[in-house]
């Protein structure tokens, strides 16, 4: 009896076979395994490997329909290395297997060579039972979601500079992210990619966790220890394009399989990477397969899906050199099409899953249901306010009064999608120089200016992201090659800055006001103190309301008045400038009560101390 069923064929033919990883690549038994492959244009296809001491012809595979090859090879068996060997137009190759789900380490650092193995991936015994329940039903955004960012590689090294592995990681990444209070971590992406330089942009395996850090079972266990602490794991998934490595997808079967035939589509200019061909059943099998192999297979929550703007548009940093759709425009209709229907079988089979983009354009309706004519993602990443808000930061204090509206003009499109607020590995690396060197001043004001960056980004709505190092003010930019600069994080204005993140952490979970992202959960108090460089601003959620005062100028102000609902008493429930965050004590003594003052349309107001370069975030007393 074959492996490939009609209806596997017929799914495939159709380009719907959304879980199609469970028949193609490499599938072990107890007597040996079976292979399946796509290569329409071979006219012969054999499988070498360890199980046959490697010789051609020695295990051939036989043709199905829809360019499918497929054989059972006995004393085939996990852990055996394995490769496909094809003839095309009179010529033979060898390439890697697409669905493989494990690859061994390259000699050398170069894929020459490289080899899949055949792995079972259901011999890991999980134990995130408890996660798994409480995480289903419908996913809403009226919940918290608050991301730390990780590249795995560079997070934190042994005494001799290796990178941790995924076991090695576990406890303390689950430690440090419960401590600080995030929801999530995201990580950069951990599929194979050849050149640890591309930061796992440029993949080569896609079924295949990448060898750096150990084998599948170790990063199973690395989700599962996550889960178990109450921290729910995001992935950085690359649909976009691919690396062009030998024996990997680039002409894969002597032909433009997997990449345009166009030559004017098919490599990124970028990234001098294989652009997927969207349009093609076996390419759409091949991904929206693979989105669920990961939450099917990891127990993945959610996927961030990395450089959307380059898959939807054809002339994307092409410079006149591409080509129309065939309506004659610059839409990619192929990926709006394969986004969409990812979206849609991922929410059909796991509600609950955080879908996000990375959209850098002004794309209509990302965030909008595929039956309203939209990608269907739960969030977009908000660049513009990532843009605006750093370059207000960045400015010395006595010249932000000048640019007020950078900060302020970002709630005039903050409702138009379901957005996220993203101070991501991008903003840190090529000359960007860190989060902490972006501050103006001496350390103190760098501290104090990004503290004050964290609690505008905790009270602007949106959802939150934060890449490593960001925590306690890592000095130099991130480097792949190198681990945090965890020495600072002991120093005080570093661990305070810290301690402070945990506190907004821990607020945000707390406070339904700051997950209402909606119009009716934010308002202005005074958006137009430019003099002052003050902003002022509610969130609310029903009755109950956060009040955020933020002074963007190293100057206290004694007596500053803002306005307020009613007669009554506020408590000071964050004070940026306290000493236990490094500040210089400056504040209102805890708490502060209302006047029959007039102010900001209200009757009453309160007279408030703004500490300098600080952040009051006020709650009503009940």
């Amino acid at each position: 009896m074959p492996h490939l069923t009609d209806d596997d064929i017929y799914y495939w033919r159709q380009g719907t076979h959304t879980h199609s990883y469970e028949r193609m690549g490499a599938h072990p038994n107890q007597r040996g395994t079976w292979f399946s492959v796509w290569a329409p244009n071979a006219d012969r296809v054999e499988v070498t490997g360890d199980f046959n001491d490697w010789r051609f012809g020695a295990d051939v595979l036989d043709r199905r329909e829809g360019g499918l090859w497929e054989g059972y090879v006995r004393g085939a068996q996990p852990g055996d290395k394995y490769k496909y060997h094809l003839q095309a137009d009179g010529e033979w190759f060898d390439r890697t297997d697409p669905y493989a789900f494990r690859m061994e380490p390259p000699a050398q650092n170069t894929y020459e060579g490289l080899s899949a193995l055949i792995t079972d991936l259901d011999t890991y015994t999980w134990g995130d039972d408890a996660w798994m329940t409480t995480r289903e039903g419908p996913s809403g955004i009226d919940g918290p979601l608050s991301i730390y960012e990780v590249h795995l590689g560079s997070w934190r090294h042994e005494e001799h500079g290796a990178s941790l592995s995924y076991r090695e990681v576990a406890e303390p990444l689950a430690d440090h992210v419960q401590n600080l209070g995030f929801t999530h971590v995201e990580f950069l992406p951990l599929a194979e990619h050849p050149y640890y330089g591309s930061w796992g942009y440029q993949i080569l395996g896609y079924y295949a966790p990448t060898f750096r850090y150990g084998d599948p079972e170790g990063l199973m266990h690395l989700i599962d220890t996550l889960h178990q602490r109450g921290i729910g794991v995001i992935m950085d998934w690359v649909p976009g394009h691919f690396a062009t490595d030998p024996q990997g997808l680039t002409y894969f079967d002597g032909s433009h399989l997997f990449e345009y035939e166009d030559p004017l589509m098919r490599e990124h200019p970028d990234w001098g990477t294989r652009v997927f061909d969207f349009g093609k059943n076996g390419v759409r099998n091949f991904l929206l397969s693979n989105a669920l192999f990961w939450m099917d297979k990891y127990h993945v929550d959610g996927l961030r899906v990395d450089a959307v703007a380059s898959m939807l548009y054809r002339d994307y940093s092409r410079e006149g050199d591409w080509s129309p759709n065939v309506h004659g425009g610059r839409e990619n209709l192929g990926a709006i099409s394969l986004l969409q229907d990812t979206n849609e079988h991922v929410y059909d089979e796991y509600p609950e899953a955080i879908m996000l983009a990375e959209e850098s354009t002004a794309w209509p309706g990302v965030t909008t249901p595929t039956e309203h004519g939209g990608l269907g993602f739960l969030y977009k990443w908000n660049m513009g306010w990532m843009h605006d808000t750093l370059e207000y930061a960045s400015k010395e204090p006595v010249h932000r009064k000048h640019h007020h509206g950078d900060l302020t003009w970002t709630l005039s499109w903050a409702f138009s999608e379901n957005y996220t607020l993203p101070l991501s590995h991008d903003e840190v690396v090529h000359g960007k120089n860190s989060l902490w060197s972006k501050m103006p001043g001496d350390d103190w004001q760098k501290a104090a200016n990004l503290r004050l960056l964290y609690a505008h980004m905790f009270g602007h709505p949106g959802k939150k992201l934060l890449f490593m190092g960001g925590e306690f003010g890592q000095h130099r930019e991130w480097d792949h090659d190198r681990a945090l600069e965890w020495d600072l994080a002991d120093e005080p204005l570093h661990e305070g800055l810290m301690e402070w993140l945990g506190d907004l952490n821990h607020l945000y979970q707390n406070a339904p006001a700051l997950w209402n992202d909606q119009e009716d959960g934010f308002e202005w108090i005074a958006y137009d103190d430019r003099e002052n460089s003050v902003l002022t601003y509610r969130r609310l959620n029903g009755d109950r309301s956060l009040v955020f005062v933020l002074n963007f100028t190293p100057v206290v102000r004694e007596d500053y008045r803002i306005g307020a609902t009613g007669d009554g008493r506020w408590h000071e429930r964050l004070n940026s400038d306290s000493d236990v965050y490094g500040g210089s004590n400056v504040g209102n003594r805890g708490a502060v009560h209302s006047d029959p003052v007039e102010k900001h349309g209200h009757s009453h107001s309160l007279s408030l101390t703004l500490p300098p370069l600080g952040a009051l975030v006020l709650e009503p007393a009940e």
